[in-house]
């Protein structure tokens, strides 16, 4: 009499996670959807847009006046204020940062970090920026929207900011972007592309942004101060 051996391979014939897994390696996963912006829970585009080949020559234009600010240069994070509070003239590192919420740790308890900012006293533009594209940007956003603090933020290759929420939303004009930089609020994740789009970005969610690309992203960012 023969006995045959049974493969063990076939014991696992049925088994749910292997058939699972056939199933999803038969799919195809390559998209470039990331290349393109997906609407979604807390990230919409406005109607409203701007010539981005203005936004390049203005951005130009004030990176030969000021540079990027800020202590976390290092970390992938700088600023340029484009308005300020009336006659003020000094930045402080709250005013380029400013209150925000994190879970730090295991234990998920959330923290507030920094010091709140009264984005409505941000009603001045500032004068050194006078007569740049940016100050277009700004009449027409403040005709429209109650806007705080308008910055040029900078974020550095390979790099990602932390999973945090702010006390208000945003509104998102990318300058200078690639495929690899995308913003996430919640579970909703896309690219934000650089055509003069304007961009809400419901930020009192916790989100992140991030730059997997070989370039700085650099965004025009619009608290507003509702």
């Amino acid at each position: 009499m023969t006995i045959e051996l049974q493969d063990p391979s076939d014991k696992l014939a049925n088994d749910p996670d292997v058939l699972q897994m056939k199933a999803w390696m038969a799919e195809d996963r390559i998209t470039d959807s990331v290349a393109h912006f997906v609407s979604g829970p807390g990230i919409e585009k406005l109607s409203l847009s701007f010539d981005i080949k203005k936004l390049h020559v203005a951005l130009d234009e004030v990176l030969k006046i000021t540079s990027f600010e800020g202590d976390m240069q290092d970390q992938g994070f700088a600023a340029i204020p484009l308005n300020r509070r009336p006659g003020e003239t000094t930045t402080t590192a709250n005013d380029l940062s400013g209150r925000y919420w994190i879970r730090a740790d295991d234990r998920y308890v959330e923290e507030p970090r920094e010091d709140l900012v009264d984005e409505g006293a941000f009603s001045e533009f500032n004068p050194q920026f006078k007569g740049t594209y940016f100050e277009t940007v700004h009449r027409e956003l403040t005709r429209r929207f109650p806007i705080g603090r308008m910055r040029i933020l900078s974020k550095g290759l390979y790099n990602c900011n932390s999973w945090h929420r702010d006390p208000e939303p945003r509104l998102h004009i990318p300058l200078i972007t690639n495929p690899g930089a995308l913003f996430i609020v919640n579970h909703h994740v896309t690219h934000l592309p650089a055509d003069g789009s304007v961009y809400f970005t419901d930020t009192r969610g916790y989100h992140t942004a991030l730059n997997g690309g070989e370039h700085h992203r650099v965004h025009l960012v619009a608290a507003l101060a509702y």
